[in-house]
């Protein structure tokens, strides 16, 4: 009997909200981790990306154990993580992807991956993507009872002040938001028809560099920096995602910082190899007599305030976004300990809630 469905198919969506929205919704906590669609019939398993290409080859581990956890046909929409510690690393789920064969499996032994179900898209001969996500929630709850690591079905509730805790206690396990999903919608791939509400925070930053934009026209992203207990200026990462217009005026903005060669030494983001640290920035900058001019320092001075998400370790885990200049604020001023940081839920705590 053909499979109930063929793969791939474009995952479902999310749209961005600034809170928690009401009505008959079922609310989950918003992995960190590569969203994935897992395919299996019989023997045969596929693991595959948001960007619908496969993911088989990256995560070895996993092949056992879904085989034999799932149905022998079945199609479900999860999330890949990985957790060291106490909380997700997004990093060390990143370093999956690399092409040497015997990396991924040392990896795969050193931090294993799991998969977190949200979806059942099909079962045995039946497609449920026309049904409605209480039915399919429902029936994915029946194919997972007593599931076991390494895979996962996610927490859920309807109650909105459970997820509100949600919210604010599961980001530091490196989660980071809540997703809410319309129980009576039928599964739409591609559309975002979902809400995700995720955690945005603004700090003060010293700016200390820029890149240009691949275009050669105008500034890609600015630089940004915090000073440590050891006073030390680490790179924290990155503001960027300019309009053609903004990155112009953004030359025009910096343009009294720009320093020349014999300046250059004196900044404290340059380093003898001009590679970078893990303080700096990575690439080889301006003067670091190298090909590859990808970042320029500016003279310390420049204060932004940014708007950001969450923090891996001690770098923003995505791009800020740039709010304004902060001319009345000093660099140095500009330190780790104005971050927000949440304290840490165990996993064990989030895993538990599952059923």
């Amino acid at each position: 009997m053909p499979f109930p469905l063929d793969a791939p198919i474009e995952p479902m969506l999310a749209k961005l909200a600034r809170d928690l929205p009401e009505g008959e919704l079922l609310f989950e906590p918003k992995w960190d981790g590569f969203r994935c669609l897992v395919f299996r019939d019989g023997d045969e398993l596929l693991l595959q990306s948001r960007a619908k290409k496969p993911l088989d080859r990256y995560f070895p581990e996993l092949q056992g154990p879904l085989r034999a956890l799932l149905p022998d046909r079945v199609v479900l929409d999860g999330e890949l993580v990985v957790p060291v510690g106490t909380e997700l690393d997004f990093d060390a789920l990143s370093n999956r992807i690399h092409p040497a064969a015997s990396r991924v499996e040392l990896l795969a032994r050193e931090t294993p991956a799991r998969f977190v179900a949200f979806d059942l898209l099909a079962v045995g001969d039946e497609d449920l993507t026309a049904a409605p996500f209480a039915q399919r929630r429902a029936r994915l709850e029946e194919v997972l009872d007593g599931v076991t690591p390494p895979v996962h079905l996610t927490p859920a509730t309807r109650d909105h002040a459970t997820a509100r805790d949600w919210f604010v206690r599961f980001e530091g396990a490196g989660l980071d938001g809540v997703i809410a999903k319309p129980l009576t919608d039928p599964y739409a791939p591609g559309k975002r028809t979902l809400v995700k509400v995720k955690q945005r925070r603004t700090a003060d930053v010293a700016v200390g560099g820029f890149r240009w934009h691949k275009d050669g026209e105008g500034i890609g992203s600015l630089l940004l920096g915090l000073y440590d207990d050891e006073d030390r200026l680490v790179h924290i990462g990155v503001a960027s995602s300019f309009s053609a217009a903004r990155r112009r005026e953004l030359v025009d903005e910096v343009a009294s910082h720009r320093i020349d060669a014999d300046e250059a030494p004196s900044h404290p983001w340059i380093d003898a190899d001009g590679d970078g640290t893990d303080a700096t920035p990575r690439g080889a900058h301006r003067w670091s007599g190298k090909r590859d001019t990808g970042w320029e320092p500016l003279r310390l001075g420049l204060v932004a305030e940014v708007a950001y998400e969450q923090l891996q370790g001690d770098r923003f885990r995505h791009g800020a976004r740039f709010e304004r200049w902060r001319p009345d604020r000093e660099p140095a001023s500009c330190r780790f300990d104005q971050l927000e940081v949440p304290p840490p839920a165990e996993l064990t705590d989030l895993f538990a809630a599952e059923g």
